[in-house]
């Protein structure tokens, strides 16, 4: 996702001893400023999880280093970019790889197609973007009808009942998911339920247990996470016989059915697709909603272009593109809430920042949070402020980041979709409003969520 391949996908491989080797202390990485290893076999792991998560241990290694600077995993040097002028210069030839996916499938143990050269990995690349994009064509009303769904159950609460945003969000992209990615199955509450559990128990351990290394010494949490990736590959690969005995092309199973991937390759897609894909649409319905509440003035603005292009019916998937300004509320959203914090990538070749020679199979990091938040980038930076993106300035910083434009992970195009009909159907008939004295906490994992339930009320737009 987002161009990269995030952290935990080294540190993993630096556990089972793959790049370790020795070092002198005092040596820095590449002669870049930055942190000495504070301990000779974890690096500075334990800085890391002393800060409380990595997100907020690169905030502080820019402030005191500049935004070039290193820091250690294990044995291995690591090189950080906290600024867009920074990420600018870094040249990275390897894009045929989505390196979330990558992310995930390392964690996950998956090595299926992994030996076929570049050519099969983009083959498999272009299968799986056009499985999404088929999937949204062919299913776009069933994404509208749950959002109805949803939307008609919030218009009947009393004004003062408190909505949980988070609670009801994860449901909605869980359905949506779930039935777009697997077919009508999960239709069923129970499955989608069973589904759920699996999920919150896999993803709760990618990229927390790997990064501490808790999940290994706790035999009772790996056994629950063992179980649970079980028992999602079973439904997955038995989800797949179905479809392919009924000989249907409506969903996203089906359109990796009609390719040369084996049932095992099809699997895995399945799993990294419903996995990310439920965390990523979540979130951005969480925090676009959050924000929305907290400004009428953004609400009203929505509302009039929802008015201007699209009247009294209902949004289509070809007036998406002209909804602009709801374009840069969820650009915003994104930007504000630092949506994905941290992504990263292997230096294939030895390319050079500033002054700064990076060598050949350096992990460079992109400290997305620190760079989406940066004064010199971005004015008022802590501000909610859709506007911010008329300028083409703000626009070529996010397509750079790998938040817009043509590297945009297709998960993130997929959650742009639903949370689009999520805002246009939403705003033409309610007003939100953010609960007074709430407090709103980031938890900065792999995906930014909010620490605590998120609460707002609802009242009709008169």
């Amino acid at each position: 996702m987002l161009d990269f391949a995030i952290f935990a996908v080294t540190f993993v491989i630096i556990l089972v001893g793959a790049v370790l080797y020795l070092y002198p202390s005092s040596r820095r990485a590449s002669g870049i400023p930055g942190l000495n290893p504070t301990d000779e076999k974890d690096g500075n792991l334990q800085d890391i999880v002393n800060r409380g998560s990595l997100h907020e241990f690169l905030v502080s290694l820019h402030q005191e280093y500049g935004s070039v600077a290193s820091f250690w995993f294990g044995g291995r040097p690591v090189v950080s970019l906290g600024s867009v002028n920074q990420l600018r210069q870094h040249i990275n030839p390897n894009h045929t790889t989505d390196s979330f996916e990558t992310m995930l499938k390392s964690l996950l143990g998956y090595q299926s197609g992994s030996g076929g050269g570049a050519n099969e990995t983009v083959i498999r690349k272009k299968v799986y973007e056009s499985a999404i994009n088929n999937t949204l064509k062919n299913n776009f009303p069933l994404v509208l009808k749950l959002v109805e769904e949803l939307v008609g159950k919030w218009k009947s609460f009393p004004e003062a009942q408190h909505t949980p945003l988070c609670a009801h969000l994860l449901g909605l992209a869980m359905k949506t998911v779930t039935q777009l990615a697997l077919g009508e199955r999960f239709k069923d509450d129970t499955e989608v339920i069973s589904f759920r559990r699996n999920h919150d128990a896999i993803w709760s351990e990618i990229g927390k247990g790997y990064l501490d290394g808790s999940l290994e010494k706790s035999s009772s949490r790996k056994g629950h996470y063992e179980k649970a990736l079980s028992e999602m590959e079973s439904v997955l690969l038995s989800v797949a016989k179905e479809r392919k005995a009924q000989r249907k092309q409506t969903v996203f199973v089906d359109t990796l059915l009609q390719s040369s991937l084996t049932e095992r390759q099809i699997m895995e897609d399945c799993m990294v697709f419903t996995l990310a894909g439920c965390v990523i649409t979540a979130n951005l319905c969480i925090w676009a909603l959050h924000f929305l509440s907290t400004s009428e003035e953004v609400q009203d603005k929505l509302y009039q272009e929802l008015e201007e292009v699209l009247g009294s019916d209902p949004v289509s998937l070809d007036k998406i593109p002209q909804l602009r300004y709801c374009r840069q509320v969820l650009n915003e959203t994104v930007r504000t809430a630092k949506l994905t914090p941290v992504a990263a990538r292997l230096q294939e070749v030895e390319g050079k920042v500033d002054q700064h020679v990076i060598p050949k199979e350096t992990l460079v990091i992109y400290a997305l949070g620190v760079v989406l938040q940066d004064s010199d980038t971005w004015t008022t930076p802590y501000r909610f402020d859709p506007d911010r993106f008329e300028e083409e300035s703000a626009t070529k910083s996010f397509c750079l980041l790998g938040f817009s434009g043509n590297q945009t992970c297709p998960e993130l195009r997929f959650a742009y979709t639903v949370a689009s009909v999520l805002l246009s159907t939403l705003a033409r008939q309610l007003k939100l409003q953010k609960l007074k004295g709430q407090v709103m906490e980031v938890r900065s994992e792999l995906v930014s969520t909010p620490k605590d339930e998120t609460w707002i009320t609802v009242s009709p737009r008169s």
